[in-house]
């Protein structure tokens, strides 16, 4: 579980192609501090750690991605150089200063519109019609890891605010 309050920030060092699953070497001040089998969020994806430097991996940390995250996500776009929302598992009785984020993505929206008004970010997305349900004024979505508020929501689309320092 997560919290969709991202800790650091993570650049994509390697991109390894195994099969039908894909390892993505990550370099982070967050690395020196992970350990093997831990759970960290990637752009609000849940991948697992399976490599730490100095044991097979050149810097940092590496995670693989199967081919039904690869479906169901964008992680099949990124590129090496990427820089990626890192976010640690939640600890059981630690502070939950956004919501509960399961790190399973249902759904890919598109970007269709971003403005600034009055010193703060509104996003439009536009996401799959079947996701409507999810999609509720005032309640809790995550873009790329980030926690955020609905502020209106339609058949196709949703929007999120942001303050200028989620922004």
């Amino acid at each position: 579980m997560f919290t969709g309050i991202i800790e650091n920030l993570g650049q994509i060092a390697a991109i390894t192609p195994d099969g039908g699953n894909v390892h993505f070497d990550v370099t982070s001040n967050l690395a020196p501090e992970l350990k093997i089998d831990q759970s960290v969020a990637h752009d609000g994806c849940c991948l697992t750690v399976v490599a730490l430097h100095g044991e097979g991996v050149p810097h940092g940390f590496r995670v693989t991605a199967i081919a039904e995250t690869l479906d169901k996500t964008c992680l099949g776009t990124w590129t090496v150089g990427r820089t990626v929302n890192l976010e640690r598992a939640a600890l059981v009785g630690s502070r939950l200063d956004g919501h509960t984020v399961q790190g399973h993505v249902d759904s890919v929206g598109r970007v269709t519109e971003v403005s600034e008004t009055n010193g703060s970010w509104r996003v439009a997305v536009e996401h799959p019609a079947y996701e409507l349900h999810r999609t509720v004024p005032k309640g809790s979505i995550t873009l790329n890891g980030v926690s955020l508020t609905v502020v209106d929501s339609g058949p196709t689309h949703f929007s999120v605010a942001l303050i200028p320092y989620t922004w």
